[in-house]
């Protein structure tokens, strides 16, 4: 045991209330200091004042957006599918078939720029980790990732270890990776952001929850040891602005075993089937702090922790160390006494490590008002003693001012109609390749690549098609879609409509895919909260989302808010990642992009209305290096109907591609079909710049089956979606035609254009 003298017991901290405390070292105001030393009637101790730290940061509490995310809640919609929404480690939705998915996108943004391998691996493990304690068995993951300018020397330092970090943690766990996104911009040098998403399945009998329940109940951490990797992560390294002395930050950054995840997987897995545990929560964030204190308020009563049981791997750790490491591969259960033999055989079976380290405890009805008490010992003596409600569900909440700012008006009076427009046909065609060889536009094998995207064997699509598919079960024709959109300079124009977009376009693009679309995750990525710029970006973001969803019927089922992304007073663009979840009822039914040998010949349609929208465009940034204006118009209405049709249309077999029209236009979903397949087509155009490059939304554009084609105009009438024939699939090259004349980029080109981009800059390293 440590020299007692030193340690900080309770009865210490009562004796001594003057003395200096390193709070503000820890993120935490002189206010929040003070509150807490309100709440137990003297100063914490240290590993008191560890708790407190950091689950009362940014990251963890959600102190500056709680005000602006209750609104997913009070407008959300009626929605039948919803089992379990916001405030548990991930929403969960009924699929059919007595079937449950769960899902949930978090962002690691911060632990990626400081070191970029493992805090991406880690990213992806924690967000395993937190479908897994669901009850659910993790079917595929997906990552949304924005970086710095392509050829700046530290995106070619970040990049590279965020996507090793990806695929060998991914990979390891044999989960696939089933798709994402990819941009980049200036605004993300020094921040880029790794959002990383899992879906797992179960049946609903098999949901779990975070608490802890019943008096007398073992609690028992499982998992790997204890170390000093991590420690403080949570508050450290995403609560704050980063400046030039991040990369000193490196210890806080959690290190990766895959290996290890995959056995806690498995043994996870047979402790739900053989309900050996009440309550589940994995370490991630604020580790033992977190699941401590976040089991304890959601059970029936209070929890006694013996710290000094906690399995180690450096015996040197202090009482606040061990509460603030963010070790990975962790998890802590709720076990009936009658039960523990079992449970530890289990995890000896798949050689995990298991540890009773406390009970729940009885409480009086005065202290279950506040989640009884929470009461932690060292060798002994108490180290901890506090209402765990107080730190799991009651920390600071801020009513951040909030101000549109002067530059906005700026902003989007600049419009793209100043920029000059392409002249000749040979003009046309050269923006044509310019844009498709822009970053974020490009192809992004480079990366994907380095990912599995059918281990398991039930991926039904995947990158680069417009969303990722699954089936739900080996013996199961149903699957799920899921895709991810952020459109950080639409955003940029106007937070309000920006969101909205994103959504709208991760919608349509499930809805490409024949799937049904159902539910919703989010990541939100914004500057500092303690900007009133930003914070206006943040409360318009979080209302249009909640509008959107709510006009859709598709819930918002739980997600992540991302603070503090920029560097001294430059934020990045505001970056809302919305993912959204549907469902097909057979997976044979899908729809890719691809124009392959067998529709030769069939019809393109163009669904929607195209308008001269490019503010916030790809052609704008791309071939000008333009922002300003305002992005593309929603219309939600034309969304559903959009999603109605070619749901359907996938479900009766009318249409054999389809394709959404987003960043690039057209153009772009043109030549992706056309690339994809390995066939060309022949297009009609009337404005060959607007229909070509415009951005309007609620389009796609579709191949139709040549027995369908009645049968298809027929559907887009009965749902009110535009329908205009555009041309047809055929050939060896993009062939566009116009009034005025017309231009032809053989497929060899647009690949040539497409495919160089990255392997240009990160296999030249």
């Amino acid at each position: 045991m440590p020299d007692a003298v030193q340690l900080d017991t309770v009865a210490t901290a009562a004796a001594t209330p003057d003395t200096p405390q390193p709070y503000a070292e820890l993120g935490m105001a002189d206010d929040e200091y003070a509150r807490v030393r309100e709440i137990l009637g003297r100063r914490p101790t240290s590993a008191e004042l560890a708790i407190y730290s950091v689950m009362w940061s940014e990251h963890c509490s959600y102190k500056s957006s709680k005000v602006h995310l209750r609104q997913f809640g009070e407008k959300a919609p009626e929605s039948a599918a919803l089992l379990v929404g916001m405030g548990e480690n991930a929403g969960v939705v009924d699929v059919g078939d007595g079937h449950a998915v769960t899902f949930k996108i978090e962002s690691h943004n911060h632990p990626s720029y400081v070191e970029p391998h493992q805090g991406a691996a880690t990213g992806v493990g924690g967000i395993v980790r937190d479908i897994l304690t669901m009850g659910a068995r993790p079917i595929a993951v997906m990552d949304a990732l924005r970086f710095g300018p392509v050829d700046a020397p530290d995106t070619r330092r970040v990049l590279p270890g965020v996507v090793s970090g990806i695929s060998f943690y991914g990979n390891c766990l044999g989960l696939p990776n089933i798709g994402g996104e990819i941009g980049f911009g200036a605004g993300y040098a020094g921040n880029p952001l790794v959002n990383a998403l899992c879906v797992g399945v179960m049946r609903h009998e098999d949901i779990k929850l975070a608490q802890a329940p019943g008096p007398g109940n073992k609690v028992v951490l499982f998992g790997a040891t204890t170390g000093p990797d991590g420690i403080g992560g949570a508050s450290v390294l995403a609560s704050a602005t980063f400046d030039d002395e991040s990369q000193a930050k490196r210890p806080s950054v959690q290190v990766g075993d895959p290996f290890l995840e995959k056995l806690l997987i498995e043994c996870s897995l047979e402790l739900f089937a053989q309900d050996l545990v009440v309550g589940i929560q994995d370490l991630g964030a604020a580790g033992v702090s977190c699941a401590t204190t976040e089991l304890a308020a959601g059970g029936t009563g209070g929890m006694r922790i013996a710290l000094d049981r906690v399995p180690l791997r450096d015996s040197r750790l202090t009482p606040e160390e061990i509460l603030m490491s963010e070790s990975q591969e962790r998890m802590m259960a709720i076990v009936e006494p009658a039960r523990l033999d079992a449970f530890l055989a289990v995890c000896a079976k798949w050689n995990i490590l298991a540890t009773e380290i406390g009970e729940v405890t009885d409480v009086t009805a005065d202290e279950a008002e506040r989640g009884g008490r929470l009461v932690m010992t060292w060798h002994g003596e108490t180290v901890v003693d506090l209402p765990p409600r107080t730190a799991a569900d009651e920390g600071p909440v801020y009513e951040r001012p909030f101000a549109r700012p002067d530059s906005q008006d700026d902003l989007q009076a600049d419009t793209p109609a100043r920029l000059d427009r392409p002249k000749t046909d040979a003009d046309l065609r050269a923006q044509v390749l310019r844009v498709l060889a822009a970053p974020g536009v490009c192809d992004p094998t480079w990366v994907t690549q380095q990912y599995d995207r059918y281990v398991m064997g039930n991926t039904v699509l995947a990158t680069p098609h417009d969303a990722g598919m699954v089936r739900v079960r080996d013996d199961s024709d149903r699957g799920i879609a899921l895709a991810t959109d952020g459109n950080g300079r639409y955003t940029r124009l106007d937070p309000y409509e920006g969101t909205r977009l994103a959504f709208a376009e991760a919608y349509r693009n499930v809805a490409a895919t024949g799937a049904r679309p159902l539910a919703v995750t989010n990541c939100l990525n914004f500057g500092s909260p303690e900007d009133p710029a930003v914070m206006w970006q943040f409360a318009e973001s979080t209302r249009g989302l909640a509008d959107a969803c709510q006009e859709l019927g598709t819930p918002v089922t739980g997600g992540n808010v991302s603070f503090y992304n920029q560097t001294g007073d430059v934020a990045i663009n505001p970056t809302p990642v919305i993912g959204v979840l549907g469902v097909i009822g057979d997976v044979h039914d899908r729809l890719t992009t691809a124009f392959t040998p067998e529709i030769d010949g069939a019809k393109l349609l163009l669904l929607g209305t195209t308008a001269d929208e490019l503010g916030g465009s790809v052609w704008a940034e791309a071939v000008h290096g333009h922002l300003g204006g305002v992005p593309p118009r929603v219309d939600l209405a034309a969304e559903a109907a959009l999603g109605a049709v070619l749901a359907d249309a996938a479900e009766y077999g009318v249409v054999a591609a389809a394709h959404d029209l987003s960043d690039g236009g057209l153009v772009v979903a043109l030549a992706e079909s056309a690339m994809r397949g390995g066939v060309g087509c022949t297009v009609r155009v009337d404005d060959p710049f607007t229909d070509l490059f415009s951005e309007s939304a609620a389009r796609a554009v579709v191949a139709v089956r040549p027995d369908a084609e009645a049968a298809f105009t027929e559907l887009c009438a009965r749902h009110g979606v535009p329908a205009a024939e555009i041309g047809a699939v055929g050939g060896a090259a993009l062939s566009v035609r116009h009034p005025g004349g017309g231009f032809d980029i053989d497929l060899a080109d647009l690949r040539a254009a497409h495919e160089a981009t990255l392997p240009a800059v990160f296999d030249a390293d």
